[in-house]
């Protein structure tokens, strides 16, 4: 049986290239590129699986799922990002994700964990599974990094963006900010984290496998 799936990912190349992997083994009943247009999208597609970045212009997977799920409770996400960060790990989990899949996985695999988290169960890819039930079994909380405990919601945001190469004015336009705006949150990272420049936040964030 063909599962019906909808993409969400904001980079279209990305998505090009997880349609052609799937090919015909299931249904897309749909593509978004943000969290404003995964949410009316999925409610109103009801699909099978939701195949969810957890990084998104204007917020993150665990976003998508808390507009998703009080009102299409059925609907099962996996979690499918370049990052293999504990905290995003943890966080989308937390929020209602079933599983959750770098992007190195192979077509053949991610048509199977398709399969697999549309019949319930849960995948993980292999080195994720272990420290996503220590935090479970120890009760962590979403985030296990004190310096990144330190930004808000928007400030990660913004340096996650900030590490990606672009600039002030592309991430005021992303984020529906100001530019001033973004560089007020740019200045309080920097200074939250005791850094001194855009090339320490990148190294920061690269060592923190943010980006």
């Amino acid at each position: 049986m063909k599962r019906r799936i909808v993409l969400v990912d904001d980079h279209a190349l990305f998505r090009a290239g997880v349609l052609a992997e799937l090919g015909d083994a299931v249904e897309v009943v749909g593509e978004a590129a943000s969290v404003a247009e995964a949410v009316p999208l999925i409610r109103e597609t009801d699909p099978d699986v939701v195949l969810l970045d957890v990084h998104l212009p204007d917020g993150g997977g665990e976003a998508v799922i808390a507009g998703v799920a009080p009102e299409r409770p059925a609907v099962k996400f996996l979690a499918l990002s370049v990052s293999d960060a504990a905290e995003d790990v943890i966080g989308v989990i937390r929020a209602g994700a079933r599983g959750y899949v770098t992007k190195a996985i192979s077509g053949a695999e991610l048509t199977e964990a398709v399969h697999r988290i549309a019949d319930g169960d849960a995948v993980f890819s292999p080195r994720l599974a272990g420290f996503v039930l220590d935090a479970f079994r120890s009760g962590d909380t979403a985030s296990s990094d004190p310096e990144l405990d330190q930004l808000t919601p928007r400030e990660r945001e913004v340096l996650q963006l900030i590490a990606r190469g672009y600039s002030y004015k592309e991430i005021a336009g992303r984020l529906h900010l100001s530019a001033r705006t973004v560089e007020s949150h740019v200045s309080s990272v920097l200074r939250k984290l005791q850094l001194s420049s855009r090339h320490e936040i990148t190294r920061w964030a690269a060592e923190r496998r943010l980006i």
